[in-house]
């Protein structure tokens, strides 16, 4: 293998451990949903958060009211979440398929990046429609957008990497790099 071949393979492997990583922390935080917006009230309220930002505050204060009102009352509404995180760690194991054959997965990355874009109409048409205000839509939908970001990195490497192992046509000369 090549040295450029082999820096290519692990920058690939190391964006997508990170994409990995990260898909796997969202979706185990969808899990305990309850306890987190009791954390983070609590966390607020500690900092004093609400003096800079009372609209957060009173945004957690609210969503942390519904889902108590939820949990206690109707707890089966929160197994969708638990498909929310369940379809997080499938997802994210899919990526092991570009991480094991980056050239050949390539697909799974570009699926990847048209999810993220699928975020920005998503937040935008069923944020209002939930009544989200719209900075906490900005907020989902900087997940689309940094998301992405690794995807176009391992993307563009996986094209480089699969020109390094194309083969060369009979009669035509190696191409220079």
């Amino acid at each position: 293998m090549s040295e450029r071949r082999a820096a290519l393979v692990r920058g690939i492997r190391l964006w997508l451990v990170g994409f990995i990583v990260c898909l796997v922390l969202s979706g185990l935080t969808a899990f305990p949903l309850v306890h987190e917006l009791h954390w983070t009230q609590s966390a607020l309220d500690a900092l004093s958060v609400g003096d800079w930002f009372p609209g957060l505050t009173q945004w957690i204060d609210r969503v942390r009211e519904g889902l108590d009102r939820t949990d206690a009352q109707y707890p089966f509404v929160l197994y969708g979440t638990d498909w929310l995180a369940f379809a997080h760690l499938v997802i994210a194991v899919a990526f092991y398929g570009p991480y094991r054959d980056p050239v050949r997965n390539i697909w799974v990355v570009e699926f990847g990046m048209i999810a993220c874009a699928g975020i920005i109409p998503l937040a935008l048409i069923c944020g209002p429609v939930r009544g989200i205000p719209f900075w906490w839509s900005v907020i989902d939908m900087s997940f689309g957008v940094f998301g992405v970001i690794p995807l176009y990195v391992v993307r563009r490497r996986i094209k480089e990497l699969e020109a390094l192992t194309a083969p060369v046509p009979s009669g035509e000369p190696a191409p220079v790099l």
